[in-house]
């Protein structure tokens, strides 16, 4: 040990049972997180055994390097929030799953044990990023496709990075001969590919020095540098991947360790031994993709056969994660040629005709060991419109609402941005909503989904420690006429002058070939074909509006019982290479009129707000009746719903 700071924690195996391969914990530092908890940062070693059914499904696992006893080892961080004195835990631990690195935990005030840890082997250690270390399967190779969006018009040279929020280094090239890659660019996703000759493009650092510059595996160089409104897409053959789908393997077996373990191969107790009692799963985005794919590729089963998780929250996740690929890229967001959505999207078992890839469900292999969670997913407009949710909802056919199992629940938020707003869905004084991001069409949406979320966390708790569950599902359907076909006059959309038609802005989803290395269903393998072929557009369906043009059919958000504007899970393009099209995932906002006067004048068909709310007592009762409502339905908390009338008090609305 390096200090009297460090702690090592081990699990002792016996010899005869396959166990969690955690072999060691140690705790680098320990300090007090405040109202009687502590917290605990530091690192933890694995290790894997390729021939376990548990592991096998792990891409390049069985090239990677091997130990003395011919398992294969890696290394995590990790950080714990417990409760000082043991009887104040709950029994429930909340594992939060790291999106790109970040992860933020805090003493939780009904006793929960709150726990984050690194899985994502291609972020390069660093301090306040949770990271993994998995091995390389030396001498492997395979095509790497990177694209570069969005780069500084003049620009003489780019690293050569791939992901969004936290870039990582991509695989080194087997050569850096141009004539054994290709380059292409493009004015737009719906564009055609055009190839760059092979002797206007180096891998090369130009900052310092002209094309062809200073030859360099990790910059991409162009001659006469880069064009601003254009996409570039390289494809090379790179070596040496990393065993990314380790890091399921790695949550699986951490969890299970702080679940049932008593000590490590070292001797040191668990820190939480017999705390846990149910172990619940959340993830956010690129994490709540995560933890689809943890649970469709059967790591909720540890290498005892034992459940991992009793409850999933998965939250805004459209897709799976592309993360048990060689070469994968965790990271991305549903951009094109990204991978992510090839696989299975559905709870319960549907026949993918469209794609020709069977019948499969995301549970299919936790039904089969019997290690399925309660799930409670959530869900927002901003998946539909920017991140291609829709197969998820009515299969890749578009033409019927799949069933829920009885295990699942889903909650839709309607008319939000990608993981909401920090606002209540209302400016506060002084406050002025910022624009959209540059270049999107639309200010951006202000509405919060958080308080509504914490509330089905709650839910969720409830569902798995006393078996006591949560509100029917509420999400837009086929059946109820909720959920249309992607126009402005199947939705019921308000002609409200000067803003885009929503059409315009929906990211429809491809068809991806990759090839016959690729495991479609499972989103996993070899992409031998890049870049994809695009086989067919699927269909999708989107909500129904109301003649506000806020969506129908999900859960009652405040925000859109008591409107100030209409609110968008999409926005338009302005400028730059996609202009026209879909702005990402970033909601937009389209303020009423403050009068029937200044209504009029616009020629907007929706009422103002002195139609709507007679003056700003008006408003602030209209919150908080709904608030209270939403409390006793049981959609909020009493403390949230408390701060969002406060809000509504000190907001500008009719002052």
């Amino acid at each position: 040990m390096r200090g009297a700071g460090w702690l090592a924690l081990t699990l002792i195996v016996l010899p005869t049972i396959a166990e969690a391969r955690v072999t060691r914990i140690v705790v680098e530092r320990s300090e007090a997180a405040g109202n009687g908890f502590t917290m605990l940062r530091g690192r933890y070693e694995g290790e894997l055994d390729p021939r376990d059914p548990h592991n096998r499904i792990i891409t390049d696992l069985s090239a990677a390097p091997r130990t003395a006893r011919g398992t294969v080892a890696y290394s995590a961080t990790f950080a714990i929030v417990r409760p000082n004195d043991p009887a104040r835990a709950s029994g429930v631990l909340f594992y939060d799953v790291p999106n790109r690195g970040n992860a933020r935990i805090e003493p939780d005030p009904a006793g929960h044990i709150r726990v984050v840890s690194g899985w994502q082997g291609d972020i390069a250690p660093q301090p306040g990023v949770q990271t993994a270390t998995v091995p390389i399967a030396a001498g492997l190779t395979g095509p790497v496709l990177q694209r570069f969006v969005g780069v500084a018009a003049g620009s003489a040279s780019v690293p050569i990075v791939g992901g969004i929020v936290r870039p990582v280094a991509r695989p080194l090239p087997v050569s850096l001969d141009t004539r054994a890659a290709r380059l292409w660019t493009q004015t737009a996703d719906s564009a055609p590919l055009v190839p760059v000759a092979a002797g206007d493009w180096a891998f090369a650092d130009c900052r310092t020095r002209p094309f062809p510059g200073t030859p360099d595996p990790r910059q991409l160089c162009v001659r006469g540098g880069f064009v601003a409104d254009r996409a570039y897409t390289l494809l090379y053959t790179g070596r040496d991947p990393q065993v990314l789908g380790i890091g399921f393997a790695a949550v699986r077996d951490l969890v299970a360790f702080l679940r049932h373990g008593s000590r490590d191969d070292h001797g040191t107790a668990n820190p939480v031994a017999g705390l846990v009692r149910w172990p619940i799963v959340t993830g956010t985005s690129q994490s709540g993709n995560f933890v689809k794919s943890f649970l469709h590729l059967g790591f909720n089963a540890d290498e005892s056969r034992r459940r991992v998780f009793d409850g999933a929250n998965p939250d805004i996740a459209a897709r799976q994660v592309p993360l048990n690929i060689r070469f994968a890229v965790p990271g991305g967001a549903a951009d094109l040629f990204e991978l992510g959505s090839e696989g299975a999207l559905w709870w319960s078992r549907y026949r993918d005709r469209t794609r020709g890839r069977g019948t499969s469900s995301l549970l299919d292999r936790c039904r089969a060991s019997n290690t399925c969670p309660k799930i409670v997913e959530t869900i927002g407009s901003a998946e539909i419109w920017g991140l291609r949710l829709s197969p998820g909802l009515v299969g890749t056919d578009a033409r019927r609402d799949l069933p829920l199992p009885a295990d699942v629940r889903r909650y839709y938020f309607g008319s939000v941005t990608h993981g909401g707003s920090q606002h209540g869905g209302f400016p506060l004084t002084g406050e002025v909503i910022p624009p959209g991001y540059p270049p999107c069409a639309l200010p951006l949406n202000p509405v919060r989904t958080a308080d509504i979320r914490r509330a089905l966390l709650a839910r969720l708790v409830e569902w798995v420690r006393n078996d006591r569950a949560p509100p029917d599902s509420r999400y837009p359907t086929i059946a109820a006429g909720t959920l249309v076909p992607p126009d402005a006059a199947a939705m019921g959309w308000p002609a409200i002058p000067g803003v885009p038609l929503p059409q315009t802005a929906l990211n429809r989803m491809p068809d991806y070939d990759v090839g016959p290395q690729f495991r479609y269903v499972d989103e996993s393998g070899v992409a031998s074909r890049q870049p994809p072929r695009v086989r067919q557009i699927l269909p999708a369906r989107v909500p129904r509006v109301d003649s506000d043009g806020n969506e129908v059919g999900g859960v009652p958000l405040v925000a859109l019982a008591v409107p100030i504007g209409t609110y968008t899970g999409w926005n338009v393009r302005t400028a730059g290479y996609g202009r026209g099209g879909s702005c990402g995932f970033i909601g937009g906002f389209v303020p009423f009129a403050r009068t029937e006067a200044e209504r009029r004048q616009r020629g907007d068909p929706r009422p103002s707000l002195t139609a709507r709310y007679r003056d700003h007592a008006g408003f602030v009762a209209q919150v908080r009746a709904v608030a209270w409502r939403q409390v006793r339905d049981g959609w909020l908390l009493p403390e949230d719903a408390a701060r969002t009338i406060a809000e509504a008090e000190a907001s500008d609305v009719l002052r």
